[in-house]
């Protein structure tokens, strides 16, 4: 009976309007923030930064750019992989190209360059929608995939095709350490989760969600589908290419254009799928499980074939995850389509009933 808001009486606008209009909740996000910054580095090892921390704050961040476009705006888009791979790139040249830009500037010039790219292949949402969207942003990833292979330019003329970075450094602070990485992923994170947030709710994303509901209807009210639609595509594709920069500069630290396939694309759709589409805590939620699940396959279905006699191999592990994938978003599509986000909304709205359900 802890979760009430009973004496919880909002006297001006902006407490009324806050992000959390719950003091509980409130307190059990700053505790949450806090814990990632102080906690999780005093507790965890280095494996898990680089293997389960680190990709899951940059994916989370991916997936937040992905849900703005598809669950708020109703964009399908198929390409996802290709502008992380366009912020990655974008970024390596502006750093190697420009003296003395700073690592930071180089993540964001990579976003701004996704952003613009986004923009251009977002024009065919202005005619076509849904599965012609979808084809036509298909049509992005293979084309830069394409691209980055061929041209070798954005690669600097690498002879093996791939490009590496080294001593990363913002404002004095080195990168070195697997905790420095992941503090400075949970710093963007945080800071464009919050954007997000405050951008879903003010005008912008007002209009986003008309468009998705009904544009014809959003027309008629004076919302402007080309300024709502290509807003949605610059600032989804914005957040994938820092992601995208993030993953190749802090993460992976050298690379090549098949860390940006189309799979990469269809996991970010599934994490939104999963997750919540609509919601930036699903985002979160998408990318935890799809992160998550793997490991716990790979170290269960071992030890329950042990238990059965039975030898389970690697690639038997690997074919089993991807028909577990498959029919999770068949499972979600069909009995909850709002993901893990709503099952997780539904529980506190039952828990501020409880014990009076009436």
């Amino acid at each position: 009976m802890i979760y009430r808001e009973n004496g919880q009486f909002k006297t001006t606008y902006k407490t009324d309007q806050q992000i959390f209009p719950i003091l509980q909740d409130r307190w059990a996000v700053l505790v949450l923030i806090a814990f990632a910054f102080v906690g999780i580095p005093l507790l965890v090892d280095e494996y898990m930064f680089r293997a389960i921390l680190i990709p899951f704050l940059i994916l989370s961040l991916a997936a937040l750019g992905v849900n703005l476009l598809v669950g708020y705006c109703g964009q399908i888009t198929l390409g996802a992989g290709a502008f992380m791979a366009i912020g990655a790139y974008a970024a390596y040249n502006f750093a190697i190209r420009i003296d003395g830009m700073p690592l930071l500037g180089a993540l964001l010039l990579g976003g701004f360059t996704s952003a613009l790219v986004g923009i251009i292949f977002g024009v065919p949402s202005l005619r076509v929608r849904g599965l012609y969207l979808a084809i036509a942003t298909l049509a992005a990833q293979f084309f830069w995939d394409w691209a980055f292979l061929r041209i070798k330019w954005f690669t600097n003329y690498s002879t093996s095709g791939s490009v590496s970075v080294s001593n990363l450094e913002v404002f004095g602070w080195s990168l070195d350490g697997a905790v420095d990485k992941y503090l400075f992923c949970l710093i963007l994170l945080v800071v464009f989760a919050l954007l997000a947030k405050n951008m879903v709710r003010g005008a912008i994303g007002r209009q986003w969600m008309a468009i998705r509901d009904m544009d014809v209807a959003a027309e008629v009210i004076g919302i402007r589908p080309m300024y709502a639609k290509l807003s949605a595509f610059a600032v989804s594709s914005f957040i994938v290419g820092v992601a995208g920069a993030l993953w190749g500069f802090v993460h992976l630290g050298s690379w090549e254009p098949a860390a940006f396939s189309i799979d990469r694309s269809f996991q970010l759709l599934f994490m939104v799928i999963i997750g919540g589409l609509g919601s930036i805590m699903g985002s979160f939620f998408g990318a935890a499980f799809i992160i998550v699940l793997p490991i716990f396959l790979n170290q269960f279905l071992p030890w329950l074939g042990g238990l059965a006699g039975l030898s389970i191999s690697v690639a038997t592990v690997s074919h089993i995850e991807f028909m577990i994938f498959g029919a999770l978003i068949v499972f979600f599509l069909i009995v909850e389509p709002h993901g893990l986000a709503r099952l997780w909304s539904t529980g506190k709205e039952k828990l501020r009933l409880w014990p009076f359900p009436h």
